[in-house]
């Protein structure tokens, strides 16, 4: 059974988090958050959350030995934008798009 944690809306662009779920997945969560607590980037903290958080739901769902599971999902989706008008030279404008991010972990047992 797969543990699942996410954090929607996250306010910070998909394309910013995606190099580190590609970084995680596939291994064990405490190597995982090892990694994670000493890459000095914003996303890399969301991400860090997110999974503590999945470790923290099989923990109270009764899992065993969390920090062993393994990542068996992580992934950083685009979520909506906002969109403002700056205003440029000889009365055009350039749009501006504040991006979000759907970061989605899950965690499973390692297969024996």
């Amino acid at each position: 059974m797969a543990y699942t944690a996410t954090h929607k809306f996250a306010r910070i662009a998909a394309t910013k988090v995606r190099p580190f779920t590609d970084l995680i997945r596939g291994r064990a969560a405490a190597e995982a958050l090892e990694l994670l607590r000493y890459v000095p980037n914003r996303g890399a903290r969301m991400l860090e959350k997110v999974l503590k958080s999945a470790m923290a739901n099989a923990e109270d769902q009764g899992a065993r030995n969390v920090d062993r599971m393994r990542i068996v999902d992580a992934r950083a989706n685009n979520g909506p934008m906002f969109k403002r008008i700056m205003p440029r030279a000889r009365g055009m404008a350039y749009i501006i798009r504040r991006r979000f991010a759907h970061i989605e972990i899950a965690i499973d047992a390692p297969a024996a």
